[in-house]
């Protein structure tokens, strides 16, 4: 490897990517760093006949270029100096050592490893998956592996929601076509990951129950009204679509809690008084909660409690919590 020149950009090729594991890069940092003090470090390349190939630096020279400066300091390495893997590995220790890679930068890594140099899942994943921070197993492995396949779209919604291995695996359960619709759907949502994987979740049980692609289920019309929406909030798009799969998975549970709430409605409680059903129907009784901060508050509840087995909309909320055991099962979540 020769000393530290100047390289035209002209005669680097830019275009080859043989090296890069850059997804998404965050160059801000390094472009106010380069522009403030100029560069730190310099690119590694590979000669190529006359011209030059990109080993480590994608993102410095990608920088330089914008800032309009001609020539790049580097360090460059002979045609016959270096193999393809070998060069590889260069750029993955400098890139570690370096920076942090995103989900889909290490599903790229863990991709070239096994299909580009032909390396073995097993060592792959006894040797480079802790060098990534990453446990040893093969589902890991897979895992990325599968994200490294994932439309452009898909991936970019990895990295800027920060979805989580478990999530990632979701996604690649279902076909191209079923992800690109759950990306539609979920990308106008409010989605952590325990609402992520309960959205993708039932997304594919409801797949599964009606035998129909995820395409046609966020399609239909209780879904897109409520997506079309604008004056509602994030947070208030995400409970009703939520709301909405779940009556879609669960249609008799659906029917029960609608009625439930007719009823509960009909009691006209004070605020501080809640009525509630047994989880998924399931279990005989109801539930009173009493939420007060004075004695008189209290009371007051108290007095609203005792008057309502006078009101026919409590007794039939009562009376639909304690039917027979069977029969209370097979008309919930089912």
């Amino acid at each position: 490897m020769s000393s530290i020149l100047s390289i035209p950009l002209e005669h680097i090729e830019l275009s080859d990517e043989t090296f890069s594991v850059n997804f998404m890069p965050d160059l801000g940092r390094l472009r106010s760093s380069i522009k403030e003090i100029g560069l730190i470090q310099p690119a590694l390349l590979r000669g190529k006949g006359e011209r030059y190939q990109i080993v480590s630096g994608f993102r410095r020279i990608q920088v330089v270029r914008e800032l309009g400066i001609p020539a790049i300091e580097a360090r460059v390495f002979q045609e016959s100096e270096a193999d393809d893997f070998r060069l590889f590995s260069i750029t993955l220790h400098e890139n570690l050592t370096g920076r942090g890679l995103n989900a889909v930068e290490i599903a790229y890594v863990l991709e070239r490893l096994v299909h580009r140099f032909r390396v073995d899942p097993g060592v792959v994943i006894q040797t480079f998956l802790p060098l990534l921070s990453l446990e040893t197993n093969e589902k890991i492995l897979n895992t990325y592996l599968s994200l490294a396949r994932m439309e452009e779209e898909i991936k970019r919604y990895v990295v800027q929601e920060k979805v989580s291995r478990s999530n990632i695996r979701r996604f690649s359960s279902f076909p191209s076509e079923d992800r690109m619709a759950i990306l539609a759907l979920v990308s106008r949502l409010k989605l952590g990951e325990n609402s992520l994987r309960e959205t993708l979740t039932l997304l594919e049980e409801i797949s599964r129950r009606e035998q129909r692609g995820v395409r046609d289920i966020v399609e239909r019309p209780e879904i897109r009204t409520v997506l079309s929406h604008q004056e509602l909030t994030s947070s208030q798009r995400t409970e009703r679509v939520k709301k909405g799969l779940m009556a879609l998975r669960y249609p008799r549970m659906s029917r029960l809690e609608e009625l439930f709430d007719v009823n509960r409605k009909g009691l006209n409680l004070p605020s501080g008084l809640a009525v509630l059903h047994p989880p998924y129907f399931e279990g005989k009784g109801l539930k009173v909660e009493l939420r007060f901060e004075t004695l008189q508050e209290y009371r007051s509840l108290v007095n609203s409690l005792s008057g309502l087995p006078e009101k026919e909309a409590f007794q039939d909320l009562l009376a639909g919590t304690m039917q027979p055991e069977g029969s209370r099962k097979t008309n919930n979540r089912g």
